[in-house]
């Protein structure tokens, strides 16, 4: 028996997210069943982030165990020769068998896109949100600033009863436009809680519009209230970048 980790892509909008659920075709679902029939035993992956519905992935992770002969290298490339095309496996490999992508120290990075002008291009309709408003990206590195660090981000997370803790590190938080007209917020931490960063790029548009001071982001921390920051941004402008395992440097 060994255990695979595999790297991930996918397209999220025809999913219902990345967990198996009742309620509709899942991502996991789709791996699970692939991967099943590839090697002719019973598959259950382990993923590292439950992305919602709509929210896209270029490096989520997920484990497995499998009694198959199969090099681990080498389940990447058959894999996909099954898969749908709008998931796709970057890397597949052996790890010890006790590595968890959940309870591992992790560094996840996110990119939410905005697609910032007077009218909406088609063809950026699945990966960004459009906002015909006009956004002072200033403004928003500004109000951004206050985020980064350990702090208590219960004002931007949907309550789930589960979750011990609120606490969580940002390392990093940039915010760039570029000639098309697409706002990248980049966020970099130790992770997040349920819909973190698309309240973050929710709240972070209300400053970029003028209706919040950039200031009022910390009072927004400091609230620990839910109501007090914006709404949780739309789904399809948001993509799961990378998970990296500092302890495992080579996976």
């Amino acid at each position: 028996m060994k255990r695979v980790k595999l790297t991930v892509a996918y397209d999220g909008t025809n999913y219902c997210g990345w967990q198996v659920q009742s309620n509709g075709l899942a991502v996991q679902q789709v791996l699970n069943r692939c991967l099943s029939e590839l090697l002719g035993e019973k598959i259950a992956t382990i993923g590292a982030s439950r992305t919602d519905a709509g929210v896209h992935a270029l490096g989520n992770v997920a484990v497995f165990d499998t009694a198959c002969r199969m090099p681990a290298d080498k389940i990447s490339y058959a894999l996909n020769t099954r898969l749908p095309a709008d998931i796709r496996i970057q890397d597949s490999v052996e790890v010890p068998s006790d590595f968890h992508p959940r309870f591992q120290q992790t560094i996840k990075t996110y990119e939410y896109k905005i697609y910032n002008r007077r009218f909406p291009d088609p063809t950026k309709r699945l990966y960004t949100y459009f906002y015909y408003y006009p956004l002072d990206v200033e403004l928003m590195r500004q109000g951004a600033a206050y985020l980064v660090g350990e702090h208590d981000f219960k004002s931007f997370s949907t309550y789930k009863p589960e979750v011990e803790s609120t606490v969580r590190t940002i390392y990093a938080l940039d915010i760039r436009k570029s000639e098309d007209d697409v706002i990248t917020i980049r966020i970099q931490g130790n992770g997040f809680l349920y819909n973190m960063v698309r309240i973050i790029a929710g709240t972070l548009i209300r400053v970029g519009g003028g209706y919040y001071p950039p200031e009022q982001m910390k009072t927004i921390l400091d609230g620990k209230n839910r109501e007090l920051a914006g709404e949780t941004a739309r789904p399809e402008g948001l993509t799961l970048v990378e998970i990296r395992y500092p302890e495992y440097q080579n996976l």
